[in-house]
């Protein structure tokens, strides 16, 4: 399921949708808040360059939007129905939640996006 060649597999690791070869973006570590975006300008092993158009990553905000909101819909399912907490509570249950996969939601938004234009070629040639 998690192997090399399907859209899984990139949207998850990070690495270049085209050859899967090599991450998208300069720092791995999503800990780090202020390089979390740093991308590549382009993959080292097939040539691919991230940033297809000027702006293109701009439609990426479309898929961060709806990230967040099935986090918002399943936080609330679980913290109100599950664990019977209030309504107050349990929409501060989504904020607190939204904060932490904050990093973790613009990286896959942007995995997500790319890879809906760009497809794995397993003969792309090394550059």
């Amino acid at each position: 399921m998690l192997k090399k060649g399907s859209k899984l597999y990139s949207i998850l690791t990070g690495t270049c949708p085209k050859c899967m070869n090599e991450s998208m973006y300069v720092d791995k570590n999503l800990l780090h808040i202020g390089s979390v975006l740093k991308m590549h300008e382009k993959c080292s092993h097939c040539g691919l360059k991230y940033q297809i158009e000027p702006s293109f990553f701009y439609g990426a905000m479309y898929v961060s939007y709806g990230l967040n909101v099935a986090i918002g819909i399943a936080t609330f399912i679980i913290s109100y129905m599950f664990f019977k907490t209030d309504i107050q509570t349990s929409f501060i249950a989504i904020i607190i939640s939204l904060i932490f996969s904050f990093p973790i939601v613009l990286r896959w938004s942007r995995n997500i996006y790319i890879n809906m234009f760009v497809t794995y070629d397993p003969n792309t040639k090394n550059k």
